[in-house]
Parts: structure tokens; sequence; C-alpha cells
């Protein structure tokens, strides 16, 4: 068993690792649609929500990974994928729509190997009882690799094109084959078409409500992308200072993963769902005040408290995963959890930055965190 834990540690975590280093191109790419092309913040927001949209068909990814071949084929399919996607947008010039697009399938390809690690991880942790420490292990290193995405990615905005740090990207791509061949997938032998019935999931009152509080949680309009441009055109920050914040914001949400490895099996959910929306909407009214000071103070509290509130989200999600659907039960969640806290919330901020401004943006994000409240008393949740 001991082994086994050891390659099951081992995928998830440089799956997730993997996850993280693909952020490398976000600030090249960024530039190069900022002080190239010139576009303005809301169409950078837009792009961002076409490519993000990949993250939101995850049932879809779930249901195939769940009924045809094994995760481990279909984490090897991506990887595959990826490489050829990321040697296309690294060794040529292409037209934007074409960057886009492979972009686009690049992180579809993540989304891909997200839900089928993600099974693993529902399958292995619950059997033996270890969701809550893969989980915090997954994002400790998904967050190890923000910091050499913050530090590197930096760097290479102020000095090198996108496309070296596409071309980056391929030696872990690479490293992740070497646990994904020792591991042993555990393959239940139940039939899951008598296991349940996905009809059955989608007209249960009690999940649909899950789906609708997670998605209202999450949802606010999105403004991080107008304060990028006011860091880098009022605060005059350099890219690679840029990095070196994100670097820091990292290292400090490591100890809000490690704070919840400690404390998982300790945590009353419902109790913390509370306290987050309250904390939710302070955090946000505190943009209000946005300065080179309290850009950094914001970012060192935020971080720990973030990382600690986010793997209690994810933890519940987990131990809520059907048996025998664990993928796409778990990918159905998550891919709410991401249209909602991506694509609609980004979608919606570009839509209403040009129309209200910064700070009415601000205000109008802090409210929307109140949704959900009414939600949380009629979720089923299981502490175990």
């Amino acid at each position: 068993m001991k082994n086994k834990l050891i390659w099951i540690y081992c995928v998830s975590a440089l799956c997730y690792f993997i996850q993280g280093v693909e952020g490398l191109p976000s600030l090249s790419i960024f530039k190069y649609l900022k002080e190239v092309l010139l576009y303005p913040p809301e169409k950078i927001m837009i792009l961002n929500s076409i490519i993000g949209l990949a993250w939101i068909p995850k049932i879809v990814w779930g249901i195939l990974i769940d009924k045809f071949l094994t995760k481990k084929v279909w984490i090897l399919f991506s990887l595959i994928i990826d490489i050829l996607t990321v040697l296309f947008l690294g060794i040529w010039s292409l037209p934007l729509i074409i960057v886009i697009t492979l972009m686009f399938l690049n992180s579809t390809n993540s989304a891909i190997r997200d839900v089928a690690v993600d099974g693993i991880m529902c399958v292995e942790g619950k059997k033996y009882k270890e969701t809550g420490k893969i989980q915090s292990c997954q994002w400790v290193f998904i967050t190890l690799a923000a910091i050499i995405t913050g530090l590197l990615g930096g760097y290479l905005a102020d000095h090198y094109s996108y496309q070296v740090a596409f071309l980056l990207l391929i030696p872990f791509y690479l490293l992740l084959l070497i646990p994904l061949y020792f591991y042993k997938e555990y393959k239940p032998k139940e039939n899951i078409k008598k296991l349940f019935n996905y009809k059955k999931l989608l007209t249960n009152k009690s999940f649909l409500i899950t789906c609708l509080f997670l998605f209202l949680y999450k949802f606010s309009p999105s403004f991080g992308t107008p304060l990028s441009y006011l860091e880098r055109d009022s605060f005059k920050w350099s890219f690679q200072f840029m990095g070196v914040l994100s670097t820091i914001s990292s290292v400090i949400s490591i100890f809000g993963a490690i704070l919840y490895w400690k404390l998982c099996k300790k945590i009353n959910i419902k109790k913390w769902l509370y306290y987050s929306v309250f904390l939710g909407v302070i955090t946000t009214l505190s943009y209000l005040y946005y300065t080179q000071i309290t850009a950094i103070i914001y970012l060192i509290i935020y971080s720990l408290v973030g990382m600690f509130i986010h793997l209690i989200i994810m933890d519940w999600m987990a131990k809520s995963s059907v048996s025998g659907l664990e993928a796409s039960t778990f990918a159905l969640l998550c891919g709410i959890n991401n249209f909602a806290a991506g694509t609609a919330s980004s979608f919606c901020g570009a839509w209403l930055y040009p129309v209200l401004g910064l700070s009415p943006l601000i205000i109008l994000s802090a409210l929307t965190s109140f949704l959900c409240l009414p939600l949380i008393n009629k979720l089923k949740i299981n502490e175990s």
C-alpha cells in the first residue's frame, strides 16, 4: 500500500505541477497583446475567457474517462498532444487566431489531464481516506510551479517572446511519464451503468442545489486585468517585478495548503463556507484602495487565506463524488466551478468594465458574493 500511495502522490503532484507551469507564457502573451497589438483590457479579458472555455465541458471528459480506456491512457494522450501543440506555438510565428486556437487546444488537454488525475485522486483517496491530503499535495505542487512561473515568466516577458516560454514546457511534459509508468491504476470491478444513472443525478434536487451553490459562490464580475493595467501603467512595474510578486504569492499559498493538510480532518465545512463568504466581500472591497503598498499587503494576506478556503471547497467536492463515476461527477462540479470563477466572471467583467469603470465594478463584484448565502443551509455536506 505504501508504494502504491507514493506513485499516486507522484502522479497527482506532477500533473498539478505541470498545470501550474503551463502559465509560463501568460505574462509574455499579455505583453504581446497589450504592448505589441495595443489591445484594451476588455479585449484581452475576452480572449482569456475564450481560452478558458476549454475547461467548461469537464463533465464530457469525465464521462469518457470513466467509460473508456483508463485514466493513465488519457493522461498519456493529453501529454502527446500538448507536446505537439507547444512545438507549433514555439517554433513558428503564427497569426493571432491560430495562436488562440492552439492555446485553446493546450487548455483542453490540460483540462482532460486534470479530470483524469482528479478521478485518480477521488478513487484512490476515498479508498485510503486520503482525499484531503492528496489535494493539499496537489495544490502545494501547483503553487511551487507558480513560483517558477512567477520568476521565470516575468523574466521571459521582459527579454524574450512568448514562443520561448511555450518551448520550455516540453521537459515538464516528459517528466510526468516516469511516475505514470510506475503507477498501477486501481480498477473497480463494479459495472458503472448499474452503480449510477446520470439522469437521476441531473434530476436530484440536492445535487442541483450543490451545483447552483458552487456557481453563485464562485461567480463575481472579474477586474483582475484592469488591475494589471494599473500596475503596469500607473505603478510602472516591470513584468519581472510583477512575476516576483506572483512568486511571493505562491510561496505564501503553500503555507495555506500545508495548514489545510494538518487541519483537513478537523474542519467544519459548513461553518467555513459562511466565514468565507464574508471574507470574500471584505477582500474584494479592499481593492477600492489599491496602491503600490496595499497591493503587496493584499497579496501576502489573501494568498494564505485564499488557498486554505479553496482547499475546503475542493475537498468537499471530492468527498461528494459518486463511487464508480468519480472522474465525471467531480469533473461536473469542477466545470461549474471553473465556468463561474473563470469564463462567466471574466466575460461579465469585460462587458461591465467599459460601462461602469473600475470602482463600481469592484463594489458589484463584492455584492454578488452574498448570492450564495441562502443555499448553505440546504447543502448536504459529508464531513467524514
